[in-house]
């Protein structure tokens, strides 16, 4: 089947990660053709190529990436279903040693855990829930609370329970089907770092678009 009069639709995610430096429309790009012929010569579409073993990033425009497709198959029709910049990563991935990934997996737990009981222990000081708790049982029971009684132990109890409802989860085990906060604000501040990208690169005139690597027009300032 000739690639005349032939719709290709590709989708693309804001931010891809290669580990190989030459890249292509494959690579980065999901796509769907009726023609399944079309698509593997599509996929070997070489889009650009990194430099140096280092972690290296590129912004790409959806429009060099139809550049590329119709430099070869001029008379197709490309539809885009997905992102209009993409982010491609080139990282030369080594897998670290098992005992580094246990000292990092330690470090991260223990700051956490030190960091959060320190933040704890620090409010309650803050007001006092020492003193609150006791003038509260001895203002019920006339009696001197010796600091560990029925207020003490529901509190600690209530403090675990809330941290745990909060967050969704304890280790792998999840309560709802919802994303926890912690995975909330990861998404934002991945989604606040590639719009930087993005808009940096083309401020910059770095984004690998039509006509070159330096896109052509006035650049934002």
């Amino acid at each position: 089947m000739s690639s005349e009069n032939q719709t290709l639709y590709i989708k693309g995610s804001r931010d891809v990660e290669v580990t190989k430096p030459d890249v292509t429309l494959g690579d980065i790009l999901t796509m769907e053709c009726s023609d399944k012929k079309l698509l593997p010569k599509i996929k070997t579409i070489r889009l650009l190529k990194f430099h140096g073993g280092k972690q290296q990033r590129c912004a790409v425009s959806v429009l060099k990436i139809i550049e590329c497709i119709h430099g070869q198959f001029p008379r197709i029709e490309v539809q885009n279903l997905g992102e209009t910049d993409i982010i491609v990563t080139y990282e030369n991935q080594k897998t670290p040693a098992f005992i580094w990934h246990m000292v990092k997996t330690v470090f991260v737990a223990a700051v956490t855990f030190f960091g959060a009981a320190f933040s704890i222990m620090a409010f309650n000081n803050d007001v006092d829930v020492t003193r609150m708790f006791g003038q509260i049982h001895e203002l019920i029971t006339g009696q001197q609370s010796d600091g560990f009684t029925i207020l003490e132990i529901t509190y600690s109890v209530g403090l675990t329970a809330g941290i745990l409802i909060f967050f969704n989860h304890f280790g792998k085990r999840r309560f709802t089907a919802d994303p926890t906060p912690m995975e909330i604000q990861m998404r934002l501040y991945e989604n606040d770092i590639q719009t930087t990208l993005v808009e940096t690169a083309e401020r910059k005139g770095e984004e690998l678009d039509v006509g070159g690597t330096d896109p052509s027009g006035s650049h934002r300032t």
